[in-house]
């Protein structure tokens, strides 16, 4: 049951934003546990203990909690990323932090598998992410007023771009190059992710089934394989 505190609607703008913290992360929370796709505005208000009608003040749509966690996932993935990216930049400090892809060297332009292992391997690491990104096309968009859209797709834009130009500090690419680098990279993550299917029933019938083998997704090196692919058309001038 709702505590009073609960219950009362925030007045403050320092209380509200509190409420609507601890509703991004009750979402959070059953999205990680169960998937986007089986959360109602329902499980979240009960996770959180507070009427549904009562979070309708704080959040228009199911949709809109979901829209704000992509752009804060947006913006975690961007600045993790990046900072992998400056670690393995020509110049970077041999004594910096270890590269998370194998092969990726400093000192020198990393060879694209680097890179497009990099990449893969920074988004299969954020389950929830790459789950809301392919759900945001599909429907996050959709029930949520033009001003939520315009913010997200504003957030979403800034960072492509950010990790574009850091992408760029890499390897050899045109700022068009770079920008679908980063939108074949983020897209293929969302749907490659529903196809793998993981914990659900359908990845066990996959993996139980000889004649569904080539139905199993392993995200990370399907990606990497992409990824590599598009990275090593570029660099050859195509």
């Amino acid at each position: 049951m709702a505590s009073r505190s609960q219950s009362t609607r925030a007045r403050s703008p320092e209380a509200k934003r509190a409420r609507e913290a601890t509703i991004l992360a009750a979402a959070t929370r059953l999205a990680t546990a169960n998937g986007i796709r089986s959360v109602t505005l329902t499980n979240i208000a009960t996770e959180v203990g507070m009427h549904k009608s009562a979070m309708l003040r704080y959040f228009e749509t199911r949709e809109e909690i979901f829209l704000r966690l992509a752009a804060a996932g947006w913006v975690e993935w961007s600045q993790a990323v990046r900072t992998q990216l400056a670690d393995a930049a020509p110049g970077a400090d041999d004594e910096g932090p270890a590269s998370a892809a194998e092969g990726m060297g400093v000192g020198h332009e990393p060879r694209p598998h680097a890179v497009a292992a990099l990449l893969a391997e920074s988004l299969v690491a954020r389950p929830l992410f790459c789950d809301l990104l392919a759900h945001t096309p599909m429907n996050l968009e959709r029930n949520v007023s033009l001003e939520s859209v315009r913010a997200f797709k504003l957030t979403a834009i800034a960072e492509v771009t950010a990790v574009g130009e850091a992408l760029r500090q890499v390897v050899t690419l045109s700022p068009a190059q770079a920008g679908n680098v980063v939108a074949t990279a983020t897209s293929m993550a969302g749907a490659l992710w529903q196809m793998a299917a993981p914990g659900t029933e359908l990845r066990r019938l996959y993996e139980s089934d000889p004649d569904l083998a080539h139905a199993v997704v392993d995200v990370a090196p399907r990606l990497t394989d992409i990824l590599g692919g598009l990275l090593r058309g570029y660099g050859a001038g195509g």
